[in-house]
Parts: C-alpha cells; sequence; structure tokens
C-alpha cells in the first residue's frame, strides 16, 4: 500500500479489453476496499463507459499517450498503472517512460517482444533506480504459459528434486475470438519486421527477451505440422508461442536458471489423431504461414484488413462467455521422469479469460508483492508467482492441476 489516492488505475478504460476490465473490476473489487480509478484521452468516452457498466462511484482521470504532462498527473495518483492501450509499439512508450522515472508500478497485455525489449533497453535502470515493477504480457499472452511452466516446475522440483529439462505446451483445445486491437498489434509488427532483417532475426530468438548476459546456448525447436508421440496426436504452430517462449525463457534468466542451463520449451496446437489430424496439422500450418506473409505485403495487407477485425471490435458477452481454453504441459526431466500440468480458463483466452487475468495480476502487483522486491522489468512468474497462481483459480477461472499421464 502507499499514500496514492489509487491502488489501480486502468488506462485505456474505453477500449475493447478496457471495458471488459472495467466491467470486471466492477463486479469483483465491490465490497474489498480496493481504490481504484479510470484513465483515458476522452471525458465523453470514459462518462459512456462510467455509465454503460454502472462506474457512479469510480472516479475518471483524462490522460492522452502522447501527453506527458497528463500522463505524470495519472501516474502520480496510481500505485499500478494497468494499460490496455496498444499497439504498445505505438502507443506505449511515453507512459512506461513516465512509470519508471516516477517508480509507478506497470503492468499490461502486450504480446509484441520487439517493443518489450526496446522498453527493457531503455528503461530498465530507471525502473531499478526508482523501485517501479514492469510487467508486460499479463494476459492470455502470456500468464498461462509462464504460469502454467512455474507451477510445473515447483512440482518435478517438489517431486524429483529436479527441474524438468523439457517442456512441450500443448494447446489441447480452444474457443474465443479476435478483436481488432489484437489484429492492428499483429499488423503494426509484421509491418515492422518486412523492412527490418534485425528486426526479423530478433524475432526468432527464442532468448531476445532475457539479460545480455544470459548465456543460454540451448537450440530450441518449432513445431510445423508435427507429431507428438507422447500424446499420439497432430500438432500445428501456435501463434501465440512467439511471444510466449520468449517470456518463459525470461523467467529462467531472472530466476538464476531455475529451470536449467539447458532448458528447453516449445509450444503447439493439438489438431487431432489419424489421417484427420496429420490435415488439420498442415492445413493450419499452411494457413498461418500465408497470412502472416499476406500481412508483409503492403497490398495483400490492405485487402486483408477489408476482412478483418476493425479496433474496437471483437467478440460479444455471449461469445466470450462460451469461450475457453485447456492446454497441457508435457515435462520430462534430464533423468527421464515424466509430469504433467493442466491449465484450464473458462472464459474465451483473448479477451474474457484476459480481462480477469490482467485485473487480478494488477491487484496482486498493488497488494501481495512484498514491499522490499526491487524495481524492474519482471515476468508474471518472477515477481508474483504462486501469489498470482492462487488468485487466478480464486476469481479468475482458471485453473492449474497436476494430472496422471495415462
Amino acid at each position: 500500500m502507499t499514500d496514492k489516492p489509487f491502488d489501480i488505475i486502468v488506462y485505456g478504460a474505453t477500449s475493447f479489453v478496457g471495458q471488459i476490465v472495467t466491467r470486471y473490476m466492477h463486479e469483483t473489487f465491490a465490497g474489498e476496499g480496493v481504490r481504484w480509478a479510470i484513465a483515458g484521452r476522452s471525458k465523453a468516452k470514459l462518462e459512456a463507459v462510467n455509465a454503460a457498466v454502472g462506474l457512479s462511484d469510480i472516479p475518471m482521470i483524462v490522460a492522452d499517450a502522447a501527453d506527458r504532462a497528463t500522463l505524470e498527473a495519472m501516474c502520480a495518483q496510481g500505485t499500478v498503472i494497468v494499460s490496455t492501450v496498444g499497439p504498445y509499439a505505438l502507443h506505449g512508450d511515453l507512459l512506461v517512460e513516465i512509470c519508471t522515472a516516477s517508480g509507478t508500478h506497470y503492468c499490461d497485455l502486450t504480446g509484441e517482444p520487439h517493443w518489450i525489449r526496446r522498453m527493457q533497453a531503455r528503461h530498465e535502470a530507471a525502473a531499478k533506480a526508482s523501485g517501479a515493477r514492469i510487467v508486460h504480457c499479463c494476459g492470455f499472452d502470456s500468464i498461462p504459459s509462464d504460469m502454467g511452466v512455474h507451477f510445473l516446475q515447483a512440482h518435478a522440483q517438489q517431486a524429483f528434486g529436479a527441474p524438468c529439462e523439457r517442456i512441450d505446451m500443448r494447446v489441447m483445445r480452444m474457443k474465443g475470438g479476435a478483436s481488432g486491437g489484437t489484429i492492428a498489434s499483429m499488423v503494426n509488427l509484421v509491418k515492422e519486421a518486412s523492412g527490418d532483417p534485425a528486426l526479423r532475426r530478433e524475432l526468432k530468438n527464442p532468448y531476445s527477451l532475457c539479460p545480455p548476459d544470459h548465456g543460454f546456448t540451448a537450440r530450441q525447436s518449432s513445431v510445423g505440422a508435427d507429431y507428438d508421440a507422447r500424446l499420439e496426436r497432430w500438432l500445428a504452430p501456435f501463434i501465440m508461442a512467439s511471444i510466449n517462449t520468449k517470456v518463459v525463457h525470461r523467467s529462467n534468466a531472472l530466476s538464476g536458471k531455475a529451470y536449467g542451463q539447458n532448458f528447453l520449451y516449445e509450444e503447439a496446437m493439438v489438431t487431432g489423431k489419424g489421417s484427420g489430424g496429420k490435415r488439420r496439422a498442415k492445413l493450419t500450418a499452411m494457413g498461418l504461414g500465408a497470412f502472416t506473409s499476406g500481412l508483409a505485403i503492403p497490398p495483400l495487407r490492405w485487402v486483408l484488413g477489408k476482412f478483418l477485425p476493425k479496433p474496437g471490435e471483437g467478440p460479444s458477452e455471449t461469445e466470450q462467455r462460451e469461450g475457453m481454453f485447456d492446454m497441457a504441459f508435457l515435462g520430462t526431466t534430464a533423468k527421464g521422469e515424466r509430469l504433467r500440468c493442466r491449465v484450464t480458463g473458462d472464459r474465451d483466452p483473448g479477451y474474457g479469460s484476459t480481462a480477469k487475468m490482467l485485473s487480478q495480476a494488477a491487484l496482486c502487483l498493488a497488494r501481495d508483492v512484498p514491499a522490499d522486491a526491487p524495481g524492474g522489468f519482471w515476468t508474471p512468474a518472477t515477481l508474483m508467482g504462486d501469489a498470482l497462481i492462487a488468485r487466478l483459480q480464486a476469481h479468475a477461472g482458471l485453473t492449474f492441476d497436476i494430472v496422471e499421464e495415462k
């Protein structure tokens, strides 16, 4: 707790996911003594959200992502700033700079590794000096992956006295829609990478978010249309693997290589058994490759933009409620011992579930992190660990379970 008037300020409360976050906080934080406010650049839009959600007792703060004075005034009032204003590579720099300079804690739901790397390079020294704790990737990318690995490794240490040398995450089932904000972030990333060979190399580096002295050299694998003998099912690439794997490896680096010097981690989607699963794996891999290639070519990017969701658009409330995800983490120790855990969510992963994860991460950051935890750029697992898992299971519809392997 601090002497600032608000524990949490939701910046970008008028965005598609920001509105879901405010609704969830209003329903969940009532009676919990949480002091929170909503913020955005338009007073009229904030008032509209206030009226739609029924936030009559929640203060509003007007702040613009490009206006230093208004952002500084906002940060002076909040212990934790939660930002949903993306694409972060276009709109997020100044807020992170101000948070790190002022000692204001911060979390977001970005999945843009190139931007995270830039923020680390520019502002980590300031964050360490001011005590600001910066935690990116507090949504579907990358809390289930990061916390799932953390959970499995803790049980491996308990069961075997050693971490799993290799973990394979498999998306067993997933149901949910995409929003225009997510699409805009992806388009911007592909646009930047298409004209920058150095950025393309960086995006392929699984250790790009690790500290410069990480020392990891293990060659990580990536999934195409492949067969998983342990599950006896076919696999296809998982679009979030690019960011999730980087966050997991950063967690390993920041935890003193608790997962091992040669830790291997990969992610994939399960497409099924037999010839049908193989066909779906190939079609998914081809479709994903064609989609990203299309985004890299300006005329095709323009055509695709006609059919993709626009910023502010996304799955309906019904689609959010009916969505879900089910992920398996298959661990193997250096001695060949096996352990498996399951992580599930009860809403569509990108929005209904992400809003709950982000909100609980913000409250965990405000209330549960030890007062002497140093400033810097953290991951969810390394800063919040078991406290966040407890919150996610109690309040965010996630489950973490060790399961018996057949």
